[in-house]
């Protein structure tokens, strides 16, 4: 388990460094601001939320914003999690180039307790079709 948590800190890391630097690296030969490869590009605002301290048994949850950079519609195909814990909802309908949308991700504490991170993956037609988006909590038991 240890390992696939090193493994997915790892590929953050990498998706994210990629995303803050992407149009030095895309082309060389054209200083334009958005790709013209005809595909969609999806950029998280944040790849990553601490929900901090949360009671045993709370259900809490966090919207992640994305935008459409690319020049055709983004259409998400999935986005699933390793635990029936956590649940994400995200919009079915295509993004528009420039536009926005948002995945929503519920984590349903019961059950849980100590350090927990949940890694979801997000399948699209972007230029880079896998991303990994991770929350994190400390889940406290109330003993009284």
């Amino acid at each position: 388990m240890r390992k696939v948590i090193l493994i997915s800190w790892i590929l953050l890391a990498i998706i994210a460094s990629d995303c803050g630097s992407s149009t030095g690296k895309e082309s060389t030969d054209s200083p334009s601001k958005t790709k013209s490869t005809g595909t969609s590009e999806i950029i998280f605002r944040e790849y990553q939320h601490d929900f901090g301290k949360v009671a045993e048994g709370e259900k809490v949850s966090y919207t992640f914003k994305f935008d459409n950079k690319g020049a055709e519609n983004l259409i998400i195909s999935s986005a699933t999690t390793t635990c029936g814990c956590t649940v994400p909802g995200y919009d079915t309908k295509p993004i528009p180039p420039g536009a926005s949308g948002n995945l929503e991700v519920v984590f349903d504490t019961s059950g849980r307790s100590g350090m927990q991170t949940k890694t979801i993956t997000v399948k699209s037609n972007a230029s880079k079709p896998v991303v990994l988006l991770k929350i994190t909590a400390e889940v406290v038991t109330n003993n009284k």
